[in-house]
């Protein structure tokens, strides 16, 4: 579905970075909110009043700050891509949070929550993951501060990324397979709130993307926003200026919405997130959801959702499990409501063809996910030569390998996927 812009969109994105959105109630204008369980309600309440509390913090901020520099390793890398600029006719830039401690940006958000929630009194934490990467994220996080850590990942999922499976319990984790439902992410996400709502004082649920009751889009964009705050920084430091454009993928939407903050303000500056277009646009066969979405309540917030006529939540696809979720964050929501942030997709071939493309110019693996931006950004820049692009490298492939075995080198119908897209 598309979403018309709103009259006053100006004004709305002004709210937004004045700090007025999420407002008291939750929400990025009409998105947001909490719809969660009666039992659950003290629980949220207590986080969004830790996180007022500690996230200013100046001792709670030197913590976070330390274990980001001396354990993460941040500020990760940003790096000129000559032989992608060559190929595309552009100026392409990739922040490197596949450089970080455990492969991915989810370990900032990881860390900051793992802290908050030994700030709180937490016994232990569960968490949910997909790809993989926020489980091992949340399990070293867990190993470094010591408290027990459950993580709930889908019987599909379990499958599809064992290497990162083997990681979270060689980390100290103990890992669920959900045999539910989709038996992916959203089953998992249900699986942890069910363990959430049966402890809500001792169990602390670290989740991890930008989803989910208020405060966590706005937690976990809070978190995440450092990466868009070093590339900035980064850019200016090395003489390139600002980008005219920056794309990043979308599933729940937490690396995206860490880059994209810093640059709501820039008007010159065109923000893309490119969402899983899968193998074609039947319900089912994607996961583009603000492409093809409309709007509900999943997992305690009001969104943009994936569901049929009877309003019946349905399985997605994507080859890549972070990108396989029926939902997205308010945040984006609202953003392409005032029209800020375009959403685009990019096909599993698409995918899997800028996928070897960055591994051959650049010597770079990058993540599945993050090869959808990478499509998404290519498409552009031959569509719109001599830019200066700057795109959000979330993550990197290894844990991809099992799936990438399936697709041998070239053998991706790169045609077939910009059919789809154009489509």
């Amino acid at each position: 579905m598309a979403i018309p812009d709103t009259a006053n969109s100006k004004a709305l994105l002004d709210k937004l970075l004045a700090g007025e959105f999420p407002d008291g109630d939750g929400r990025f204008g009409a998105y947001g909110g909490r719809y969660v369980p009666e039992t659950l309600i003290p629980a949220v309440t207590r986080l969004a009043e830790g996180v007022a509390r500690f996230l200013p913090d100046p001792e709670f901020r030197k913590r976070l700050d330390d274990e980001l520099h001396n354990w993460i390793g941040r500020p990760t890398a940003l790096t000129h891509a000559p032989r992608l600029s060559a190929r595309w006719g552009a100026d392409v830039w990739l922040k490197r949070e596949d450089l970080a401690h455990t492969g991915a940006h989810k370990i900032n958000n990881a860390i900051g929550q793992a802290l908050l929630a030994q700030a709180l009194g937490a016994t232990r934490i569960v968490a949910e993951t997909g790809a993989g990467q926020h489980g091992v994220a949340s399990a070293a996080a867990c190993a470094r501060i010591g408290l027990p850590c459950v993580v709930y990942m889908g019987e599909i999922d379990v499958g599809r990324q064992a290497p990162n499976v083997d990681r979270m319990r060689r980390l100290g984790a103990e890992v669920v397979p959900v045999t539910s439902g989709d038996r992916t992410l959203r089953a998992a996400i249900d699986e942890a709130i069910r363990d959430w709502v049966a402890d809500p004082v001792g169990t602390y649920y670290l989740l991890g993307s930008a989803v989910g009751p208020h405060p966590y889009p706005y937690l976990v964009r809070e978190l995440q926003s450092i990466i868009g705050k070093e590339a900035r920084a980064q850019l200016i430091e090395r003489g390139a200026g600002l980008p005219d454009a920056v794309f990043a993928c979308v599933g729940g939407g937490s690396n995206s919405i860490g880059l994209f903050h810093s640059f709501l303000g820039d008007a010159q500056v065109r923000l893309f997130g490119v969402e899983a277009g899968g193998r074609g646009s039947a319900l089912g066969e994607h996961s583009a959801t603000l492409s093809a979405g409309n709007p509900g309540v999943l997992h305690g917030a009001y969104s943009i959702l994936l569901y049929d006529a009877d309003g019946q939540i349905q399985e997605t696809h994507s080859v890549s499990a972070g990108l396989d979720y029926p939902g997205v964050g308010p945040e984006h929501a609202f953003l392409k409501q005032i029209g800020r942030v375009d959403y685009l997709t990019a096909s599993d071939n698409e995918a899997l063809a800028a996928l070897d493309e960055c591994c051959a110019a650049e010597g770079i693996l990058p993540a599945l996910e993050t090869a959808h931006a990478l499509a998404g950004a290519r498409r552009w820049a031959r569509q719109n030569p001599g830019m200066r692009i700057l795109i959000g490298l979330s993550g990197r492939g290894d844990k991809d390998m099992p799936i990438l075995a399936q697709h041998p080198v070239g053998s991706a119908d790169e045609a077939a996927g910009e059919r789809h897209a154009a489509a």
